[in-house]
């Protein structure tokens, strides 16, 4: 696992190219770390994770390593909350870069990320269900509130694997890009998202995490007090000064950790 950074992106890479990136339960713990970290400096304003090599993204767990840990009950599922991104605090956005095979714990992975760039050579599976076991590292409870209802079940039942553009019309991905492209354009995502507020990101990735499951009246008032806070903030100011003076806007957040 390696974390790098280029000015104020942070490049999160899964290294292992040799096995498809497969995560040893040292590479689980390095990514929940790596993740603290864009969450901590305050220099870093988005994240991009991809995999190493052209082959895959990720395709999990090494199973030589982690099913005789979890099944002799040496390992607990739980240990893997910070790599799967669960009870995140993480309010910068991640954006993934999705380069190969995207299998089991990698499709959890991908789906704790906020926008999905896939090579067109791009290819997603739940395989779980066909040794028996389950996608706990989040899908049970991410997938059905991302996808609709009967993509996220096939996946989850069926576990047979779809193409990138299969996945864009389900809507787990955002685009299909060239392999060449990718990289590029994962970039060029992060630098547009360094031009916005990240107050504003950070209060629309608070404002996803904590209303969906608020009943419609609660959620509302917790809206309208998440939307006052940006409303009041410095970059509001700022931002709505250079629209008014037809100027790019200069955000105090920009450099500063958001509490």
């Amino acid at each position: 696992m390696t974390l790098e950074r280029d000015g104020a992106v942070a490049v999160i890479t899964i290294d292992r190219p040799d096995k498809l990136n497969a995560l040893t339960l040292a590479m689980y713990d390095q990514l929940g770390e790596a993740f603290d970290e864009v969450r901590d400096d305050a220099s870093i304003g988005v994240a991009i994770l991809t995999g190493a090599g052209e082959r895959s993204f990720c395709v999990g767990a090494d199973l030589e390593e982690s099913i005789p840990a979890l099944t002799e009950g040496r390992f607990d599922i739980s240990e893997w909350d910070g790599a799967h991104q669960k009870h995140s605090r993480l309010e910068k956005p991640v954006i993934a870069a999705i380069n190969g095979l995207c299998l089991g714990g990698g499709f959890e992975i991908m789906l704790s990320t906020d926008i999905r760039i896939a090579s067109t050579t791009a290819s997603f599976a739940l395989p779980e269900t066909g040794v028996g076991v389950v996608p706990a590292g989040g899908t049970l409870v991410r997938l059905i509130r991302q996808i609709p209802y009967a993509f996220a079940m096939d996946l989850m039942l069926r576990g047979d694997r779809i193409d990138a553009a299969t996945a864009a019309r389900y809507g787990l991905i955002n685009r299909v890009v060239d392999p060449a492209e990718l990289v590029d354009t994962a970039r060029t995502v992060a630098e547009e998202l360094l031009g916005k507020s990240r107050t504003a990101m950070a209060t629309v990735k608070r404002a996803v995490r904590e209303l969906a499951d608020l009943p419609e009246g609660e959620a509302f008032r917790r809206e309208a007090q998440l939307g006052q806070r940006a409303f009041d903030s410095d970059d509001a100011r700022e931002g709505l000064a250079a629209f008014a003076q037809r100027r790019t806007p200069s955000f105090p957040s920009s450099g500063a950790l958001l509490d």
